[in-house]
């Protein structure tokens, strides 16, 4: 594993961000890694080897540590940056078809992912069983060479733009949860695939619903073993769960509102404990950075910084429309504007990347267990 100066790889980050800025390439904004979509962007993090650090050289990466991977991604969040199109294959499927894909699949996917050439999305939740990914429904029976995908997954981020979909299927029902399911990976271009959008409450696109009606996925697409889809996606829910998104996904409001009302003495304590829990938090994504550094897939410290992160970012809005005068307003160009857009996220920060109650059983079960 190659050791990086993270200082200095912070510093070089911060500095290709404010060119970016200054080039009007993007305003700052929350929720980027959802709702900001720009494929040269991404591109152009590819370029210079930010994208898939931890991955072997022979596949694009540069043999980094996780601990280097989340200071890019902590600065790439920090400046509210337009990560989107990226974002869900390189934190997510990358590593799966790393630890558990055919030599083939790693060489066909993994090295345009570390270029940011490709857009994935997440095919797991779906309407009938929402965070309970044990009672997905959606099938895929083996005819022949193909596994044939029938179902339907929904809040499928960025679908719309996206050439492959990872989905969770059901390929025995006759068996217990821990082989009924398998990974694959599905083309989008698929004519028997249809993206149907789900518009939020400011009107913009980012989730879908996706139909698959009789898709046929070569056998060679399945991530892993037929069946260990169970025992995969509950270690690959780290990769989901323990990220710095989840608590600085509104960091460019807390920015923002700390500076804003930095004159105020009132402000202070609500300023300082949302400072306070910020640094905790940091603390706990990099303690998952570094399990995940030493092979371990660390899934109850995930969940716990997931539903911890999840208050957080929920308070941060609150805070700002408690210390900032005047209505939220999505059409203004200043802190109200991004009041508005933080505020109009949060009904889906509660629920991505599991629900809380989900979360809490995890959690429960794990401090049982140990």
């Amino acid at each position: 594993m190659e050791c990086v100066d993270t200082s200095a790889l912070r510093a070089a980050i911060v500095e290709f961000l404010d060119a970016e800025r200054a080039a009007g390439v993007y305003e700052p904004r929350s929720d980027s890694w959802m709702r900001s979509f720009d494929r040269d962007f991404s591109r152009r993090l590819g370029e210079r080897g930010w994208l898939g650090v931890t991955w072997p050289r022979e596949y694009g990466g540069r043999e980094q540590s996780h601990v280097a991977r989340l200071t890019i991604t902590e600065e790439l969040l920090r400046g509210g940056a337009p990560v989107a199109s990226h974002w869900i294959g390189e934190r997510q499927i990358g590593p799966a078809i790393l630890r558990y894909g055919s030599d083939a699949l790693k060489a066909e996917f993994l090295p345009s992912i570390a270029a940011g050439e490709l857009t994935f999305c997440l095919g797991m939740s779906e309407s009938e069983s929402g965070s309970d990914l044990a009672a997905v429904r959606t099938t895929a029976t083996l005819d022949g060479e193909d596994f044939v995908v029938e179902g339907t997954k929904i809040w499928t981020t960025n679908a719309h733009h996206s050439q492959y979909a990872y989905v969770l299927a059901c390929t025995d029902r006759e068996a217990d949860k821990g082989a009924r399911l398998s990974e694959m990976i599905v083309d989008m271009d698929d004519p028997q695939v249809e993206v149907r959008p789900i518009l939020d409450l400011a009107g913009e696109h980012h989730f879908n619903e996706v139909a698959f009606d009789g898709v046929r996925v070569p056998a060679g697409r399945v991530i892993g073993e037929v069946g260990n889809g169970w025992a995969q996606v509950t270690a690959q829910l780290a990769f989901e769960r323990g990220g710095p998104e989840r608590f600085l996904s509104t960091y460019p409001l807390l920015g923002a509102l700390a500076e804003a009302v930095a004159d105020d003495p009132r402000a202070a304590p609500a300023i300082g404990g949302l400072l306070a829990r910020l640094r905790a938090l940091r603390a706990l994504a990099w303690s998952v950075a570094m399990l995940m550094d030493a092979g371990e897939a660390p899934i109850a410290q995930a969940a716990i910084l997931k539903m911890m992160g999840t208050r957080f970012e929920q308070d941060v809005v609150e805070a700002a429309r408690a210390l900032v005068p005047g209505e939220p307003d999505p059409t203004d160009a200043g802190l109200l504007g991004m009041v508005a857009g933080a505020q109009l996220a949060m009904p889906g920060i509660s629920l991505r990347g599991g629900a809380t109650e989900i979360l809490s059983g995890i959690v429960a079960r794990t401090i049982k267990a140990g």
